[in-house]
């Protein structure tokens, strides 16, 4: 009896002590799945107030510009908003906006991209000049508007500071009107942009290692070569990249602009403000919006391209 009873208690007793194994063994697995998913709320409850300034401040205005461009002054739906579109003087102040943002992001892209050389093989990654470099163009690249616009006219305005100086030191006299035309407007620009783009392609040229450049001369290669298979494919996408938010920047700028340019309305922004100012149409509003819903197409465009030239980076990285 005994021995016919003793191999069921030793099932049942392994049994039991597999069921107890995976009892323990499904503890930590189950409070890690547990940390798991309470990080993942903690992550989305800190996202919350992003997700919600975007919402407010990024969608919201961008679905009220697109559907007011669809709707007349009662509220219908109408493409006429759309019929100036074509017209000359809007084609012109795009034309205009596309040929300022044009010039200055590639002023600012290569005088920025070769400063940042600069700074990379001239000084010392923690050195004192790379510091005021990069503190300084911080500041600089946010400083515009009306304060920039202001700044300007106080220094070489029709009685600016520099203007007075110029007029003494050499008899010569400034211009009154050369901060109100393309050029000024594009020098203006430039006091942003350059800094700017140190910014943004300073941590790209550090990416650069000295091991590169040995390893490629250590295998034949010249300068040239360098610079064309090893060098140039990390850097040229960075630099696209950087253009065209450079270009971004400056299509969508408006108080820089508005503060030099009150009464001529050359560029698109100030298209816009001409139209939502406009009491004796009130279609003009409708048309306003239209221009804003092609400003967001033609930047949209513009970060898709961005995307695109740094997915291609992305395969150096």
């Amino acid at each position: 009896m005994t021995a016919a009873i003793t191999p069921k208690a030793g099932v049942i007793g392994g049994r039991n002590a597999r069921e107890a194994r995976g009892t323990r063994g499904n503890g930590p697995s189950a409070t890690s799945d547990f940390a798991t998913h309470r990080r993942e709320i903690g992550t989305f409850v800190v996202t919350i107030p992003f997700f919600a300034y975007t919402a407010c401040f990024l969608l919201a205005p961008t679905v009220i510009v697109i559907v007011g461009a669809f709707q007349n002054v009662d509220g219908g739906f109408t493409l006429n908003n759309f019929s100036k579109l074509f017209e000359a003087n809007t084609i012109a102040a795009f034309a205009t906006s596309i040929l300022v943002s044009v010039i200055s992001a590639l002023i600012g892209a290569v005088v920025g991209a070769v400063a940042s050389y600069a700074l990379v093989i001239g000084g010392k990654p923690n050195g004192l000049l790379r510091r005021m470099v990069s503190a300084i163009s911080s500041v600089l690249a946010q400083f515009g508007g009306v304060m920039l616009a202001f700044a300007f006219i106080a220094t070489i305005g029709i009685n600016g500071v520099g203007t007075m100086l110029i007029r003494q030191l050499t008899g010569l006299t400034v211009n009154p009107n050369w901060l109100s035309s393309l050029p000024g407007l594009i020098t203006v620009y430039c006091y942003f942009q350059i800094p700017l783009m140190i910014i943004i392609f300073l941590p790209a040229v550090d990416s650069i290692r000295p091991q590169w450049r040995e390893a490629c001369e250590s295998l034949g290669g010249n300068t040239f070569q360098y610079w064309t298979r090893v060098a140039g494919p990390i850097l040229v996408p960075r630099f696209l990249s950087a253009l065209l938010l450079l270009f971004a920047s400056a299509f969508s700028a408006y108080a820089t602009a508005a503060a030099l340019f009150s009464q001529r309305s050359i560029l698109v922004p100030l298209m816009i403000q001409g139209a939502m100012r406009n009491e004796m149409d009130p279609n003009q509003q409708g048309f306003a919006q239209v221009l804003a819903f092609a400003m967001i197409i033609v930047v949209a465009l513009v970060m898709m391209l961005s995307h695109a030239v740094e997915k291609k980076a992305g395969q150096w990285q």
